[in-house]
C-alpha cells in the first residue's frame, strides 16, 4: 500500500482496528487514495451491512452473509447536488452524471448496464430507470 494511503489512515482514524480494516479493503479492492479518503469520510465500515433485509431467511449461508455485506444503510448521495425535494427523474439524471462515484458508493459487485432499459413482460412494455 502506498505511503500516502498510510498517512491518510493515520491522520483520519484514531482506532487501530479501523485503520487495519480500511487498509485491508484498500489493498483488496485497489482503492486509490482519493477513494480511500471518500470511504473514510462517509464512514463506509459503519454503514456496511446495516440495511434491513430478508437475506438470512431467504438465502442459505454463506450467500446470505455475502449479500448482507454488500448493502449499506444509509447510502450517501450528497455528491449529487440535488435538493430533498428532487423528483425521481432529477435523481436518475444526477446519478447518470456521476455514475462512477455512484458505483463506488454502492460498493463491490455492481456494474452500470443502462438507463431506461426496455423490458417486455406479458406483452406489455416497461422501462427500467437504471439497471445495475
Amino acid at each position: 500500500m502506498p505511503w500516502g494511503h498510510n498517512l491518510l489512515l493515520i491522520t483520519k482514524l484514531k482506532v487501530p482496528q479501523e485503520c487495519l480494516a480500511y487498509a485491508q479493503r484498500a489493498v483488496e479492492y485497489g482503492w486509490s487514495r482519493n477513494v480511500l479518503g471518500m470511504h473514510i469520510k462517509t464512514r463506509l465500515l459503519e454503514r456496511e451491512g446495516m440495511a434491513q433485509t430478508n437475506f438470512s431467511t431467504q438465502l442459505p449461508a454463506p450467500n446470505s452473509d455475502l449479500a448482507q455485506r454488500l448493502l449499506k444503510d444509509p447510502y450517501v448521495f450528497n455528491f449529487l447536488d440535488v435538493t430533498r425535494e428532487a423528483n425521481e427523474r432529477d435523481i436518475e439524471h444526477a446519478l447518470v452524471q456521476h455514475v462512477t462515484r455512484f458505483l463506488l458508493e454502492l460498493g463491490v459487485g455492481f456494474a452500470f448496464v443502462g438507463r431506461q432499459v426496455a423490458l417486455e413482460v406479458g406483452g406489455k412494455d416497461f422501462f427500467i430507470d437504471l439497471l445495475f
